[in-house]
């Protein structure tokens, strides 16, 4: 961002970026708080500064008090809330101030943060959740940091974010995001060039959803073949093939070890046995079992896109595995990477993209935040969905999905994230804490929805 607006002032020196975000701040809050007192707590930093001239002009037509948290501010905007009429408190009467704030404004801190707020901060930002008075964050919820997902310390909740040019990482990975509220992007005039990390939308899943024609049969659909299910667990062969069936794939075919006969009652339309396919889902269910790396390389006798799941990641051939994708969660990357979960969980982006630049494989890192890496190091995030999907089996569901995606044609890593954010479509669409079978079987009218809205 720095880098972008850097270019803005070498084109135009005279530009006033901070003039056009303090305007786009004052808009967004006439439109959430239209009436009642605004209470703007200020930093010392552009962050502050941007929050100043906003209150200078929400000044003029209604009450505004402004709290400088560092005893100082950005000069220029403090004489123009001055002027506007803004009335300036110390930390006991901001405090006092929310029981008769109908918004609260942080500009505390922006993309420079470290993460964290001072103690008195914190504590204001507490009695702004304890009130329930609604918070808008300029730039990012002040304790947060921009490029990463982490809560590093306490930090505001916003229920409203203006950003500016282009999100940042913290508004799209959890568990920051979910303290950014509603995010709203504003044009101040500044082009940031294209990222290596991109958001999918729930028009993208439209757009990009494989639907059958006139002429399709159930080969052009695609037919998934899945080695799923062992004695021990069973059920991630029933659940795998419930996301492969209801995600609508042409065929699935069984060739795991759980009786063809429990499968068949569950889902009398599974071919048993191998044969023609277009896709591979591997290792949901397998558990430690031998023969692993045998399973694994018989897969890739075929020659086919292999979605590889659970058990099988560990199995993995050495050579390049173009055309497969991978589907670790944390605990898992962590095992291949030969690092700590915890080491994942605090850097994703670094970890996804290395097992992906390592493997030649396309890498969806599951999660409350689901990133699927390619091997060139482009990175897109999954349509987020509720925490209910945090469930035993999801993963065995979404790797049958994604088989069915692979088998539709779709390259690997945009069958990670359609097949991810199917899922979460579907689990937002029908809140509640669905068991993952039960929330497979609603996937087809998710998938027709979608499908609908993006013209067929």
């Amino acid at each position: 961002m720095r880098a972008a607006e850097q270019v803005v002032f070498d084109r135009e020196p005279d530009v006033d970026l901070m003039g056009r975000a303090a305007a786009e701040v004052a808009r967004v809050a006439a439109a959430v708080a239209p009436e009642g007192a605004v209470l703007v707590v200020v930093g010392p930093g552009n962050n502050g500064g941007d929050g100043l001239f906003a209150a200078a002009l929400l000044a003029e037509h209604r009450p505004v008090f402004v709290w400088l948290t560092g005893g100082s501010g950005h000069a220029a905007g403090r004489e123009a809330a001055r002027r506007a009429g803004a009335t300036e408190v110390d930390a006991v009467g901001a405090l006092q101030s929310l029981a008769d704030s109908a918004l609260v404004i942080d500009a505390v801190l922006g993309l420079g943060s470290r993460g964290g707020l001072p103690l008195a901060v914190a504590t204001f930002a507490e009695a702004c959740a304890a009130a329930a008075v609604p918070v808008l964050s300029v730039d990012l919820p002040s304790g947060l940091v921009a490029d990463q997902g982490l809560l590093p310390g306490a930090s505001f909740s916003a229920a409203h974010t203006v950003t500016f040019a282009a999100l940042k990482a913290c508004h799209v990975q959890e568990p920051a995001a979910s303290r950014c509220g509603r995010l709203h992007v504003a044009d101040i005039g500044v082009d940031v060039p294209a990222a290596t990390l991109r958001q999918a939308e729930e028009s993208d899943i439209a757009r990009w959803w494989p639907t059958p024609g006139a002429t399709s049969d159930k080969y052009a659909r695609g037919v998934v073949m899945l080695d799923t299910g062992s004695e021990h667990y069973p059920g991630a062969a029933l659940l795998t093939v419930a996301g492969a069936l209801n995600s609508g794939a042409g065929m699935a075919r069984y060739t795991g070890r759980v009786a063809s006969g429990l499968i068949l009652t569950r889902f009398p339309s599974t071919v048993i046995g191998e044969g023609r396919a277009q896709a591979l889902v591997l290792g949901s269910g397998w558990g430690e079992t031998d023969g692993a790396e045998g399973r694994v390389a018989n897969a890739r006798l075929h020659a086919l896109p292999t979605v590889v799941d659970a058990d099988a990641l560990y199995s993995l051939p050495e050579e390049r595995l173009d055309g497969w994708l991978l589907t670790p969660h944390a605990g898992e990357l962590a095992r291949l990477l030969g690092c700590t979960r915890s080491h994942v969980e605090a850097h994703p982006l670094s970890c996804v993209r290395e097992l992906a630049r390592h493997s030649g494989a396309a890498v969806l890192l599951k999660g409350a935040t689901q990133f699927v890496a390619e091997p060139s190091g482009r990175v897109t995030l999954a349509v987020a969905g509720p925490a209910w999907t945090a469930q035993a089996g999801s993963g065995d569901v979404l790797a049958g999905i994604c088989g069915t995606l692979l088998a539709a044609g779709l390259p690997a890593w945009q069958a990670g994230v359609v097949g991810a954010s199917v899922q979460a479509i579907a689990a937002a669409r029908n809140p509640g804490p669905y068991p993952p079978d039960q929330l497979a079987a609603r996937l087809p009218e998710t998938i027709a929805a979608l499908t609908a809205g993006a013209g067929g």
